[in-house]
Parts: structure tokens; C-alpha cells; sequence
């Protein structure tokens, strides 16, 4: 049944969705700059009922063959959900490294709130949630003169893929998800949702919409992407090649098979109060985060009463000291430092003395950011 209908799809769909299966071919209009303080007026009308960010599709030109010049950027899709506060995990391990991959790839940056709603939500909460986002982008350095920004479910053809993708995905590759069981386990069987069940063939489609080469990704989030790659090979078996030229298509690949971007450092930023849990907005206590917005009181009392252990000195990559190494790490990230550097530096301290260096250098490095954001929330 599936293999019939993405062939009927791929034959007779509207040229909209079709073509960005042919050619990779949504462009994502912008954000303009339309004052001397562009930033302020990107989220002017996030007062009105109305708001919604720019995200209409257009039609690119066919892409060339695989072997494309060197003057073409590779392209990079990345997103945030909308849900709970955006915390420190969230900006070493994906929006802080956006900011390098945007001045040198194709970045396409969005909120996926589509994927918020596997759980139970309020809805003008998320509304709210996804603006904030919005602005936590931009308060971050995301570049929209640079990057294109969006909201998810702003662009119908998420949607629409991913119920393609669905036809031919075997519920078995979904079943060994380790996340839905993790979640589903803590919800219980009768408060879940097939949301979060198919979760993962919405990344898929998030990603293989947009021919995406890369994408930027945490460890825990290794084994969608691996999902991702196979569905794109099954897409290509089952329908490219030149299956696709008697339907009147181009030929070749359907979709790109996309590359992990995975950081050395900050892919999986750890709990304050658990150096083996990842940081995490749904962890029931908030002292296990650092928020992006926790004023600066609060950043230095969560790292004062964070975990710690009884070793002399601090050293990285002990694994009998998991905390010690989550804390270096970040302070390595803030920094800007060398990993050697850091541990020089930072040998002979004790506790004390290294949590006051370290609650400094992360309210040093978030202050201007929550300036912006104040800014563009007025």
C-alpha cells in the first residue's frame, strides 16, 4: 500500500510539496531587517492574535547532480522545541554552535512545536513558548540575514511528508526507538499517544524536506537520525532511480541521505544534580538546569548547591568523576579555553573555589544575551 501511494505521489502531487521532493526545492523566505533595530521589529507582532513567522515556500530551480561544485554551500537543518525553558544544554549543545555553522553552510533554523505536541500542552502556552524561542534565537547571534528561521508547523509540507513516510516505514524500526520506550514507560501505556510513537518519522521528514547534508546532533538523538538516513535509502530504493524517471521524474536519488554534525565538546551537556543524566527541561527539579534566563542569583546558588565528589583537585574525563568532568566542560565551553588550558588552570582548586569561577564566567557569558531578549520581548 505505501509503496503505491508515494508512487502516486510522487506521479501526480502538487507541485508545491512534489517539487521539494524532486529538487530540494522549499526556500524559506526570511525574516526581513526593516529597522535600525531589525531585532525589535522581528517580534513586533508577538502581541497580536495574528503573529506568524515568515516561512512561505517558494520553488527553487532542479538541483544538479550529486557532484555539485565546491561553490555550493551544504545545507544544515536544525530545530528547538518549544516546550519549558530553554536551558544550557540546549545552547552549548545545538543554538550556540549555529552560530558558526551559519556563516559557512545553508542553515535552515526552526521551532518544531509540531513535535511539543506528542505530549499533553496548553496551547497558548506553546504559542508564547514558540515566540520566546523565536527570540531566544535571535538574543543568541542567529543571523537572519544568514540563516532562514521558521516555525515548523508554519510550513504545511512537514506534515504532509511525514504521513507519506509513514506509508512505508516498518513499525518495527519504531518500536526499537529507545526514547519512546524510555517515555512511554513513565507515562504509562494508556497516556500515550501514537504522537510519540512516530515521533521519529517526523524528523525524518523535518530533514529529508529540506535535502539536508548535515545535521547537528546530540548523542541521545544518534539514533533518530540513523532512522532518518535508512527511510531516506528505503525512499530511494523503492521509488528512485529509474522507477522515478518512468513516472516522469529526474531520476537518481529521491532524497539525500544527511551526515551527522556531532560537536567534540557540548553535544550532551549533563545534569547539575546527576553527571550521568543528560540536563533536561522535563526533569522535575529545576536545580538540575541552568536556564538561559535565571538571573544571576539564581545561576550562582544552582552551581553552589550542584552535585560534586570527595576527590582532591579537578580533572576530566574520570569516570569515576562524572560531575567534576560535566562542570569542566561547561566552564571549557564558556571560556572559550582550550580543554588543556582549563585543566592547568584548574588542577589544584577545591570545590569552592572552582563553583565561584565558574558561576562568574556563566553569568559573564549569558548577561548580554538576556539583555537582547529583554529587548526584542518589549
Amino acid at each position: 500500500m505505501g509503496r503505491v501511494v508515494f508512487s502516486h505521489f510522487l506521479a501526480n502531487s502538487s507541485p508545491r510539496l512534489a517539487t521539494s521532493l524532486c529538487y530540494g526545492g522549499f526556500q524559506i523566505r526570511r525574516w526581513k531587517r526593516p529597522s535600525s533595530n531589525p531585532q525589535h521589529r522581528l517580534l513586533s507582532a508577538r502581541n497580536g492574535s495574528g503573529f506568524r513567522c515568515c516561512c512561505s515556500a517558494s520553488l527553487l530551480q532542479p538541483a544538479g547532480p550529486e557532484t555539485s561544485p565546491s561553490s555550493v554551500k551544504k545545507r544544515i537543518v536544525s530545530g528547538v522545541q518549544p516546550t519549558g525553558s530553554i536551558h544550557l544544554g540546549n545552547y552549548l549543545g545545538a543554538i550556540r554552535n549555529w552560530i558558526l555553522l551559519q556563516n559557512t553552510y545553508d542553515t535552515f533554523f526552526f521551532i518544531v512545536d509540531l513535535h511539543a505536541i506528542t505530549l499533553p500542552y496548553d496551547a497558548q502556552q506553546l504559542s508564547k513558548a514558540t515566540r520566546d524561542t523565536a527570540a531566544l534565537y535571535l538574543a543568541c547571534g542567529v543571523d537572519t540575514s544568514k540563516a532562514s528561521v521558521f516555525v515548523q508547523s508554519h510550513v504545511r509540507a512537514h506534515a504532509e511528508l511525514m504521513w507519506l513516510l509513514s506509508s512505508v516505514t516498518p513499525v518495527g524500526w519504531l518500536n526499537r526507538m529507545i526514547q519512546f520506550k524510555e517515555k512511554s514507560r513513565k507515562a504509562g501505556d494508556e497516556n500515550v499517544g501514537v504522537g510519540l510513537l512516530t515521533y521519529p518519522v517526523l524528523m525524518a521528514s523535518d530533514i529529508l524536506l529540506y535535502q539536508s547534508d548535515f545535521v547537528p546532533v546530540g548523542e541521545d538523538q544518534k539514533q533518530h537520525l540513523e532512522l532518518t538516513r535508512e527511510l531516506a535509502e528505503r525512499v530511494n530504493h523503492l521509488f528512485g532511480g529509474r522507477k522515478w524517471k518512468k513516472l516522469g521524474g529526474r531520476g537518481g536519488s529521491v532524497f539525500k541521505v544527511p551526515e551527522p554534525l556531532i560537536p567534540p565538546v557540548g553535544a550532551r551537556v549533563m545534569s547539575l544534580t546527576d553527571g550521568l543524566s543528560k540536563m533536561s527541561k522535563s526533569a522535575p527539579s529545576d536545580q538540575s538546569r541552568i536556564n538561559l534566563l535565571d538571573p544571576k542569583d539564581v545561576i550562582a546558588n544552582k552551581i553552589k548547591r550542584c552535585k560534586t565528589d570527595s576527590f582532591p583537585g579537578m580533572e576530566f574525563d574520570n569516570p569515576e568523576r562524572p560531575e567534576c568532568n560535566n562542570l569542566l566542560s561547561i566552564y571549557q565551553l564558556i571560556s572559550g579555553k582550550t580543554k588543556e588550558e582549563v585543566a592547568e588552570e584548574c588542577r589544584d582548586m577545591n570545590w569552592g573555589t572552582f563553583k565561584s569561577l565558574l558561576a562568574d564566567a556563566l553569568i559573564d557569558h549569558l548577561q548580554p544575551i538576556q539583555k537582547v531578549l529583554r529587548k526584542l520581548q518589549v
